[in-house]
């Protein structure tokens, strides 16, 4: 059997949908798995044992007609038995018909049924936890394969492993003691935590700890983490090490593995930090269902705090899509305060 399973979409979707390579070839090893996922993700799959072959979707695939159907050709060339498209962006529809599959599987939409003879219904309630991955391995259903929840794995080398601890002693970390990864940005400006808050985060965080502080930033965001590094108290900004940044997704997956914790803003960070084992506090935009990405919580090693831990009744009173229009005024109301206490108990059971 030949499958090929595609994920358009951003690091988080890229990681969570790994998880079917290791469903399938655990019922089924002799298997031949692709994937065709969008070329800058590669990095968090990299190394996956359970992938077989990598197909790359660019963007010039999605700009350019004629390129998308020259992709669309050669996957038709690979002769799939299965295609499994998670997301069903229009590209990846065409892509799936035009492939040849047998079987074609998608979750279900109304309008995409032209495309795919098997789309999956979702079992699961809206408030039911790890939503992202349970319906993921749903999608496996009509290949016949059912599996227990499975976790996202990074697979770094040794190599890089020891670049990293090399890198962070060069630069004047002392790896024997406490180092903490900190997400200060989410994948957009509607899923930060507000910087007046985070600052506070911050202070505190050095005060009970006395760890050293890395800040998860790329280039263009640098006068942005400067701002607010500069708010920190002077005790604060002499633990963080401004700048100590990862160059690509593989340095920053290598320089956390090296961490003790990972806190900060919900999204790709924080998802590559649980797949290689970091334990991990995340702060969930007033507007995202935490259900849907709080994965691996055991309100212990991995935490999850969002506003609606502590203010249910605005849900009660408003929609996540009006939330999410005023996502500024909702967000200041989530104040450290409300889940500093978590904090505290949690940096006692990760810090030694």
């Amino acid at each position: 059997m030949k499958v090929l399973i595609i994920q358009q979409k951003m690091i988080g979707d890229v990681l969570a949908t790994s998880i079917l390579f290791e469903a399938i070839k655990e019922k089924h090893a002799d298997y031949e798995l692709h994937y065709l996922l969008n070329s800058h993700t590669y990095p968090v799959v990299e190394n996956n044992p359970y992938i077989d072959k990598f197909v790359f979707f660019t963007p010039e695939h999605e700009k350019n007609t004629l390129k998308l159907i020259r992709l669309a050709k050669q996957i038709r060339k690979e002769k799939y038995d299965t295609v499994i498209d998670v997301y069903a962006k229009l590209s990846s529809q065409i892509i799936t018909l035009f492939s040849g599959a047998k079987t074609r599987i998608s979750t279900y939409k109304s309008f995409v049924s032209l495309y795919y003879n098997h789309l999956v219904k979702s079992e699961w309630k809206a408030n039911e936890g790890e939503r992202a991955i349970k319906s993921r391995l749903n999608l496996l259903k009509p290949i016949g394969i059912s599996s227990e929840v499975i976790r996202p794995k990074i697979y770094l080398k040794e190599e890089e492993i020891q670049n990293a601890r090399g890198f962070l002693s060069s630069n004047g970390l002392n790896l024997k003691a406490p180092i903490i990864m900190i997400s200060l940005f989410g994948s957009s400006e509607n899923k930060t935590y507000p910087n007046e808050y985070m600052v506070k985060v911050l202070d505190f965080i050095v005060s009970k700890t006395k760890s050293q502080i890395l800040f998860n930033y790329i280039p263009n965001q640098k006068e942005q983490a400067l701002s607010v590094y500069k708010k920190t108290k002077k005790n604060t900004q002499a633990h963080i090490f401004l700048d100590i940044y990862a160059k690509n997704l593989r340095d920053f997956i290598a320089l956390t593995s090296q961490c003790n914790t990972l806190i900060g803003n919900e999204g790709g960070a924080v998802n590559m930090a649980k797949a290689i084992n970091i334990p991990t506090f995340t702060f969930f935009s007033p507007w995202i269902r935490k259900t849907s990405w709080n994965t691996a919580t055991d309100n212990k090693t991995h935490i999850a705090v969002h506003l609606k831990d502590y203010k249910p009744e605005i849900y009660e009173a408003n929609n996540l899509k009006t939330i999410k229009s005023k996502v500024e005024h909702f967000y200041n109301l989530f104040e450290f305060d409300y889940f500093k206490d978590q904090l505290e108990v949690y940096l006692d059971h990760i810090i030694e």
